[in-house]
């Protein structure tokens, strides 16, 4: 029987940043996972180190965008209204959340981890010697409205004087500059340069995980669904048979109720859908960076397979089969916009994202179960947010001190 100090059960960005930070931290860590590391929804994202994330997505208050919606009249968004009988408790808590004052309040918390991203990315990267995968050329949001764009300005200029988020306000010729390959009607652009970007996320989860293993951690295929807690720990079964640590941690994403159900836990956690699709270029065209289209609310980004467009939000049940209207919505906006050719992918892909009402995660031990710790509900900032979320998730661990205060993140926070 393998024994190890940490059991780590997710093998996603978050899990496999939380795996080194450990073994850096002198643990003994196994890695598992059921499908292999980086293939859930660290796979699927827009490939962006968000910097820029403090102030988080929220839920609308204007009647008429709500309206609109609802009855999946914009492009940015999806409902399926036969899984709104189960979804609606979390999306009612999402919406009470969703004031001015709860919004900066979750932004003063996630302040801490978003501002540390890129140090700690860049940290591992060195380490695992993929560094040039980084790419430090920020996002460009592009408008096709002046309201819109004088809109997003405004709300840019407020969270620079708040939280010193950097944007640059665009002409259409600066766009052009920047992006010379981008067309249609675009009436100007803001400039994000503090975020970084890489071209195959999966492939820096990846990456991450090949440096685990040569400092002696080992990645094993298992399903954490088997938990189980005997008197000097936490055991699962994997392909390896029975393996136990003397804790666990839970960075299982959308997938972690699975495991802290059968638990007694409770908390109000909702998963939003998001697709993508790649596509060949055209001719010589080439994006330089990712771009949003705030206008219509998708994503571009440069990637090794080609263009990735990724959607926005799906409000579905998470293991609902896919419907991936939103792909068929934006893809003609996306043409407008860059010449895309051929699409590069035979099926769009699908992922989830674990979010709670207050858009921070659950970071700490769990309330009733020693040796049991949680590190999951990074919503849209997985992928960013996995290494300075690892780190202090293993600082805690291990009793050092924590980079920052770790109680916002913490599960009693809803009643453990």
């Amino acid at each position: 029987m393998k024994r190890a100090d940490v059991l780590v059960l997710g093998a996603g960005m978050v899990g496999v940043s939380t795996a080194l930070h450990l073994q850096k931290r002198g643990a003994s860590v196994l890695l598992i996972d059921r499908k292999g590391v980086g293939e859930e929804t660290s796979h699927g994202n827009a490939g962006l180190i968000q910097r820029e994330g403090v102030v988080p997505y929220h839920f609308p208050r204007d009647l008429r965008a709500m309206s609109r919606y609802a009855l999946n009249l914009l492009p940015e968004a999806n409902l399926h209204w036969s899984a709104l009988p189960r979804i609606a408790p979390w999306l009612a808590r999402y919406f009470l959340w969703s004031t001015p004052a709860q919004i900066e309040a979750t932004s003063r918390a996630a302040r801490p981890l978003v501002e540390r991203c890129i140090i700690e990315h860049e940290a591992l990267m060195q380490e695992a010697g993929i560094i040039g995968m980084m790419r430090r050329t920020g996002y460009l949001k592009v408008f096709r409205t002046q309201a819109k764009l004088d809109m997003q300005h405004a709300k840019d200029e407020t969270t620079r004087a708040r939280y010193g988020i950097a944007s640059t306000l665009l002409s259409p010729q600066a766009v052009g500059e920047m992006e010379p390959h981008l067309r249609g009607q675009i009436v100007g652009g803001i400039h994000m340069p503090d975020p970084a970007s890489v071209p195959d996320p999966s492939a820096v989860a990846k990456g991450y995980a090949r440096l685990f293993q040569e400092r002696g951690g080992q990645v094993l295929s298992g399903d954490a669904r088997t938990l189980q807690q005997f008197p000097q720990g936490w055991e699962v079964t994997t392909e390896k048979g029975l393996v136990r640590g003397e804790s666990a941690v839970l960075t299982l994403g959308p997938w972690a109720d699975d495991v802290y159900r059968p638990l007694g836990y409770r908390f109000p956690m909702g998963v939003k859908r998001g697709y993508h699709m790649h596509y060949k270029p055209v001719g010589n065209a080439v994006l330089n960076r990712p771009v949003l289209d705030a206008d219509v609310g998708y994503m571009m980004a440069p990637m090794v397979k080609g263009i990735r467009i990724t959607s926005g939000a799906e409000f579905a049940l998470r293991d609902a089969p896919p419907t991936p209207v939103q792909l068929e919505k934006i893809e003609p906006k996306a043409r407008e916009l860059f010449p895309l050719g051929e699409r590069a992918d035979d099926v769009p892909w699908l992922g989830r994202r674990p979010c709670l009402p207050d858009m921070l995660p659950i970071i700490g031990p769990a309330p009733r179960h020693e040796g049991l710790w949680f590190n999951f509900g990074h919503h849209h900032l997985g992928f960013t947010l996995g290494p300075p979320t690892g780190r202090l998730v293993a600082e805690m661990m291990t009793e050092q001190v924590p980079f920052t205060d770790p109680a916002p993140y913490s599960a009693t926070r809803f009643g453990g």
